[in-house]
């Protein structure tokens, strides 16, 4: 049990640090968490429409586009025609622009390189197997949260007579 504990403890302090370090990554580049997350998102999708952005953040349609209107008037996304359906408008990342965001994570990306580096390629390949893994289980339990808040919020309110 003593031995469950810690690796509880272990984990739990590295998801803290990971957090932490996206919240001094956003103030690093004068960007709300919100605004990182999302940005984030949009570059590692290559481009969203406002509605999967919406999606994945479990922001209102309407502070979405006032996200994004945030990031564009900064100068880190552009808004442009879909290729696939002219009808539709996708987010796209400014490449340019992202360097003061690269820079900003720079030092945290090589400590990280350097922790990597000392494991043997086995180990390194189950490594990022568990971040394949645990990426869309963080995102699935992220959104039971909201859906148990939402319910939660929606009982505590009295009713309407």
């Amino acid at each position: 049990m003593a031995e469950q504990d810690e690796r509880r403890l272990v984990f739990r302090d590295y998801v803290d640090a990971v957090g932490l370090h996206g919240v001094a990554g956003a103030e690093a580049a004068g960007l709300q968490a919100s605004e990182w997350y999302a940005l984030s998102r949009i570059t590692l999708a290559g481009g969203l429409t406002s509605g999967e952005l919406a999606a994945g953040t479990g922001l209102t349609t309407g502070a979405t586009t006032r996200l994004i209107d945030r990031l564009e008037r900064a100068g880190y996304v552009r808004r442009a025609a879909d290729p696939a359906d002219r009808r539709k408008v996708v987010v796209e990342a400014v490449p340019g622009a992202l360097a003061e965001v690269e820079a900003a994570v720079g030092p945290a990306r090589r400590r990280i390189a350097e922790v990597l580096a000392a494991y043997t390629p086995e180990q390194q390949a189950l490594l990022f197997d568990y971040f394949a893994r645990a990426a869309p289980a963080f995102r699935e339990a992220t959104e039971e949260i909201r859906t148990l808040t939402r319910e939660r919020q929606g009982a505590a309110r009295p009713a309407i007579r």
